[in-house]
C-alpha cells in the first residue's frame, strides 16, 4: 500500500476556522452594541437628530480602527513570542538534539504510550521534522491555531464595520420619536442572528450563544440609555 493510501479520509475540522472566527465574531458583537449603545445613550440624553447621526457614524469609524489596531498589536505579540519559543527551541534541537529526544519522549508517555513506543514515535517524527513535531506537542503551536495579525485586524475591522452599520441604519431610516426602541429592537434582533450564526460556523450549542450575545448587549445598551437619561439635555 503506497504511503498516500493512508490518508484516503481527509477531514475539516472547526478550529481551522478559529482564528477568523474569533476575531469576526468579536468585531461584529462589539460593533453592534457598542454603536446601538452610543445611539441609546445620547438619544436618552434628547440631542438633536444631527448629532445622533454624527456619534453613530465616529463610533462606527472609531471603533473599526481600534478593533483593527487592538487585534494586530495582540495578535502580533503572540505571533512574536511564538516565533520566540521555536528559534529558542530551533536552537535546543541543535546543541543537544538527544535531550529533546528525551524531552519528546516524555510528552507522548505522559499521553498514555509506553515507552518504547512513544521513543519510536519520537525518533520518527523528529527524523521527519523535529521543531515541527516539539512546536506541535511540547509548545502547543499549530498552523491551524498560530497567530495571524492582520488576518485579524482584517476581520475584526470589517466585522465591526458590518456591525455598526446596522445601527447606523436605523438611525438614518426610523422614525425620531420612536428610534430609542427601534435601536433596541433591531440590535437585540441582529445580535440574535450573529450568535446563532456563530454558534453553526462553530459547532456550539445555539441557544447558548444567542443568550449569551443578546443578555450582554441588553445590559450594554440599558445602561448607556440610563447614563443619557441622567445627563439629559435640550435638543
Amino acid at each position: 500500500m503506497k504511503p498516500s493510501q493512508y490518508f484516503a479520509h481527509p477531514e475539516r475540522h472547526r478550529t481551522e476556522h478559529i482564528g477568523w472566527l474569533r476575531a469576526a465574531v468579536l468585531g461584529a458583537n462589539d460593533g453592534i452594541i457598542s454603536t446601538a449603545s452610543l445611539i441609546a445613550g445620547v438619544v436618552a440624553a434628547n440631542a438633536s437628530h444631527g448629532n445622533i447621526i454624527t456619534t453613530a457614524v465616529a463610533g462606527l469609524v472609531a471603533g473599526a480602527m481600534s478593533m483593527a489596531a487592538g487585534e494586530f498589536v495582540s495578535v502580533s505579540t503572540q505571533a512574536d513570542t511564538e516565533k520566540a519559543d521555536l528559534e529558542r527551541e530551533r536552537k535546543e534541537l541543535t546543541s543537544d538534539h538527544a535531550a529533546e529526544l528525551r524531552e519528546l519522549t516524555a510528552i507522548y508517555v505522559r499521553r498514555g504510550l509506553d515507552y518504547k513506543l512513544a521513543n519510536q514515535v519520537a525518533t520518527q517524527l523528529m527524523t521527519h521534522d523535529a521543531l515541527g513535531a516539539h512546536a506541535r506537542d511540547e509548545l502547543g503551536i499549530s498552523d491551524a491555531l498560530s497567530a495571524k495579525p492582520l488576518q485579524a485586524a482584517l476581520a475584526s475591522a470589517g466585522s465591526f464595520a458590518g456591525g455598526a452599520a446596522l445601527p447606523l441604519a436605523v438611525v438614518l431610516t426610523a422614525p425620531q420619536a420612536d428610534l430609542l426602541a427601534w435601536t433596541i429592537v433591531t440590535a437585540l434582533a441582529s445580535l440574535t442572528s450573529l450568535g446563532a450564526v456563530a454558534a453553526q460556523i462553530g459547532g456550539a450549542p445555539i441557544m447558548k450563544s444567542v443568550c449569551r450575545v443578546t443578555f450582554w448587549g441588553a445590559l450594554a445598551m440599558g445602561l448607556t440609555a440610563g447614563a443619557g437619561a441622567i445627563f439629559h439635555v435640550s435638543a
